[in-house]
């Protein structure tokens, strides 16, 4: 469970820390449809262009590179079957031997597939390491203030967010807690796929029962100090945009708009 990274905040005062948090949302987003937009000739340039800004990023963030690889390992089993699975059914290309059934594309396209789940999820991490949940439901609720034309409940939507995102390595930690008291009474946690799950039931039943009972405490804390939703409430901190934004946006923009140019698409 330690493995886990997205949504743990890394506190620093970085370049990357210190930008608005609706433009660091909205430049994660440019990035992720950055890198799927990468395909034609020039994939191998076009994934190098992401990955040297990705390793930027996390330089300029002074975050551990190594925390925004764990996050990989969290994923790893899903990176693994999307890579086996472009195996076995991409049928374009030679076949690496005679008759055989995988073929050099296959290959290649498994590769690019695994690469493309890892960029976007260190993408994502690295967002939730140097934006911290309440930022995160400030810069939401920001970008999606044009819906409340439509009635939608945008702060209402942003404070559910930062409250999943609060409580994600609170869940983690007692989880952990929960697995060693649970070793400590002589359960195994160690074996095939369905004795691990077999094995996690008697650890589900107390953290649901935990989550449930900080859910009330959390709701009796904002009753308690007469929480209204979003009328007439104001903000403590302004969020302004800086030359940190700028400099961010033009060279995000110029990393979405170079995969364009490498993929031999120009947008007239």
């Amino acid at each position: 469970m330690k493995d886990v990274t997205f949504g743990q905040y890394y506190p620093s005062h970085s370049f990357v820390h210190k930008m608005n948090p609706a433009i660091k949302i909205l430049l994660t987003i440019a990035y992720i449809v950055g890198v799927f937009l990468v395909s034609g000739d020039n994939y191998y340039a076009g994934f190098l262009a992401c990955v040297v800004f990705v390793l930027i990023a996390t330089i300029t963030a002074r975050v551990p590179i190594f925390r925004v690889l764990k996050s990989i390992k969290a994923i790893i089993f899903f990176v693994l079957l999307s890579a086996i699975l472009q195996i076995f059914f991409n049928k374009d290309g030679t076949p690496l031997w005679e008759n055989g059934f995988i073929t050099d594309k296959a290959l290649i396209a498994s590769g690019f597939i695994a690469l493309r789940i890892i960029l976007v999820v260190m993408g994502a991490s690295l967002l939730t390491l140097t934006t911290s949940p309440v930022e995160i439901a400030d810069g939401t609720e920001v970008l999606l203030a044009p819906l409340k034309l439509v009635k939608f409940p945008v702060h209402e939507f942003a404070l559910i967010m930062s409250i999943a995102l609060r409580f994600i390595p609170t869940l983690l930690e007692e989880t952990d807690r929960i697995i060693k008291a649970q070793q400590a009474r002589g359960a195994e946690f160690e074996g095939g796929i369905f004795k691990k799950a077999k094995a996690m039931i008697p650890v589900l039943i107390p953290l649901l029962i935990g989550s449930f009972r900080r859910a009330d405490e959390l709701a009796d804390a904002m009753d308690s100090r007469c929480y209204s939703g979003s009328k007439n409430r104001t903000k403590y901190k302004k969020m302004g945009l800086t030359y940190r934004d700028a400099i961010s946006f033009i060279i995000t923009g110029g990393l979405v708009a170079g995969v364009v140019l490498l993929n031999g698409v120009v947008i007239l």
